[in-house]
């Protein structure tokens, strides 16, 4: 199918390399757009990160690299850039982030990713294709859902090109948010975020950290297969097949999956959606 990307993180260990090379190379048959690469919890991987990306660049994959700002100087982030361009890589996702393990609130010479994509465009103009992040659930930081919109539109408007969003599992969540920002002037493309229900202990952290909702029944039909975990992969799909349909339906741009450096169901998804 047109119009898919892949997300990945650095492995730790060559034994985590290892498999990540397997997995790229079997979702690279499926010819997708790009793939990213993350800076890991915490921003505590950004070496990693550069170490992934570049790999995948040799390998003539089209990789764009995250860079998230917060507990980071601008010196630091035009020294990535640079690097960057200098290996010929177009594409970037620029990001908040977390702040890395034991640093100070606020360190860093930025404050927001608006701060981060103006940046980015000052110092190397329309070099890089520039995504940014959308919440359809609004980021579990904002104040208000009409604050997070509004963080997104300064986003959009300090330069980016378009926007992937948090995963969700509410497709009226997702409609709502691309009229929400279209009706404030925002006409970017906005890429849909799709997680793969594989293992609903770590989906339920990762959901209770960043902000996105498990709806009820879902929940509750995952808890019920308890440790059997083909049911789960069975249901999963399922669901999130015909949440992908949906968007699709609607003209959603293209859909971004959050692989979590597994090959299985992206591919399974990949197969039922054509």
């Amino acid at each position: 199918m047109d119009n898919i990307s892949f997300e990945f993180f650095p492995p730790r260990t060559p034994e985590g390399a290892a498999k990540l090379r397997s997995v790229r190379a079997q979702l690279a048959e499926l010819k997708p757009e790009y793939f990213s690469v993350t800076f890991g919890a915490g921003g505590s991987t950004r070496e990693g990160t550069l170490n992934t990306v570049m790999e995948m660049h040799r390998e003539g994959l089209s990789v764009a690299p995250h860079i998230s700002c917060i507990g980071t100087s601008r010196d630091s982030v035009r020294a990535l850039l640079a690097g960057y361009r200098s290996h010929g890589i177009h594409r970037l996702v620029a990001l908040r982030g977390d702040l890395p393990s034991g640093a100070a609130g606020g360190a860093g010479d930025f404050r927001y990713a608006n701060e981060l994509v103006e940046f980015i465009r000052v110092e190397t103009g329309d070099w890089f294709e520039i995504e940014v992040a959308g919440y359809p659930e609004y980021h579990p930081q904002s104040r208000s859902p009409a604050d997070d919109l509004q963080s997104f539109v300064r986003k959009v408007n300090a330069g980016a090109d378009s926007a992937i969003t948090q995963y969700f599992y509410n497709f009226d969540a997702y409609a709502r948010f691309v009229d929400d920002v279209s009706a404030l002037g925002c006409t970017v493309p906005i890429v849909a975020g799709v997680m793969p229900i594989i293992n609903y202990t770590q989906l339920a952290r990762f959901s209770d950290a960043c902000g996105a909702e498990i709806p009820r029944w879902i929940r509750q039909r995952l808890e019920s297969f308890g440790d059997d975990r083909a049911s789960i992969r069975e249901f999963g799909l399922d669901v999130v097949a015909h949440l992908c349909e949906q968007l699709l339906a609607v003209g959603a741009p293209g859909l971004h999956f959050y692989t979590l450096n597994q090959a299985e169901a992206s591919i399974e998804l990949c197969r039922r959606l054509g």
